[in-house]
């Protein structure tokens, strides 16, 4: 199948989405409501009953429920009666790997394995498992395709790499009709205050005028995330593809350096970048160099990336500009 064939897309009724109260999982739940799909959101169990970013959601189309994917009996119950999964659930901040392999290890393999497990007992019509281009580690040749060696520079990436593996076996062994997602580095509203872009804007809107960073050496690879959500749905929606490992990625890089420039100019602020050696990783751990070739996702499908980075960098510090927002952002603390 090429980007010229007519292709029928397969429907998405009802779909379960796993780690819905995150980042970009609470973005991909937005996105299939405004399609007129019915979700069931899987947020994390918690003693609050807090369902992260979809607290204050409200629609007909939304069950939200609470549980653990490192639970095989509880994965097979909230399995049943959807026609898509999108399998986002994981622990993935990398310094937080460092210090607790054991935690990524039990939720991003274990939890993959339970999601593949209830799929197949349920004979879900598509799987989408999400995947990282961490796993490739830094670049041997850019842009990096899908054939690219897995290096494990990080406890996460080697778990991502674990996950993949498990998710394609259950393709090869049992014909699981599973499609592994391989997001490059998205950047949003919402996104966690580990992630350098968020760490930045909301150092720099609370006033700070030394901003602590790590290494900005390395190139990374920015999705928006309503791009990265729209590349979810294009995989779920697109026939054929099953057993297949596809990036989502722009093609594009930038320095770390020239991103928080970028982001200064927007903001409009006169700002000195300070070295912070606890938000350093490990010499050969770190990934210097993440540009995508996203020629597989735009050949099977018809998903084009549309948010460059200025107007993603815009709409992502409008959004923290807003005192609601920012409030819940502790910016003079480093974020595992």
């Amino acid at each position: 199948m090429n980007k010229d064939d007519k292709v029928t897309k397969r429907a998405i009724r009802h779909a379960l989405v796993t780690g819905a109260d995150g980042f970009i999982g609470s973005h991909l739940v937005d996105e299939l409501l405004s399609r007129g799909v019915k979700v069931r959101a899987l947020c994390q169990y918690n003693s609050f009953n807090n369902w992260g970013w979809l607290e204050d959601h409200s629609d007909p189309n939304l069950e939200i429920v609470c549980g653990d994917v490192r639970d095989a009996a509880f994965c097979r119950h909230i399995a049943r009666d959807v026609d898509t999964i999108f399998h986002l659930a994981a622990l993935i901040a990398i310094p937080y790997s460092y210090v607790a392999p054991e935690s990524y290890v039990d939720t991003n393999i274990k939890g993959t394995l339970n999601m593949c497990q209830a799929a197949l007992d349920h004979g879900t019509e598509r799987l989408v498992v999400t995947s990282t281009s961490e796993v490739y580690g830094t670049a041997q040749y850019v842009p990096i395709d899908e054939k690219h060696p897995r290096q494990p520079q990080s406890p996460y990436s080697a778990t991502k790499i674990g996950a993949d593996a498990i998710a394609k076996s259950f393709f090869n062994a049992f014909g699981l009709p599973v499609v592994i997602a391989r997001p490059f580095n998205t950047y949003g509203p919402r996104q966690s205050a580990r992630a350098i872009i968020p760490t930045i804007i909301t150092q720099i809107e609370n006033g700070a005028t030394e901003i602590k960073v790590g290494d900005l050496s390395p190139t990374r690879d920015f999705n928006f995330v309503e791009d990265t959500c729209r590349g979810f749905i294009a995989l779920g929606e697109t026939p054929g593809i099953e057993g297949e490992e596809i990036n989502i990625a722009t093609g594009t890089e930038i320095s770390m350096a020239d991103t928080l420039k970028t982001i200064a100019r927007i903001m409009g602020r006169d700002v000195k970048f300070v070295v912070d050696p606890a938000r350093l990783r490990p010499g050969k751990s770190e990934v210097f160099r993440l540009c995508g070739d996203n020629t597989k996702i735009e050949s099977l499908t018809d998903w084009r990336p549309q948010v460059t980075l200025e107007e993603g960098l815009r709409r992502t510090i409008e959004w923290f500009s807003d005192p609601k927002n920012i409030a819940g952002y502790k910016s003079d603390i480093y974020n595992r």
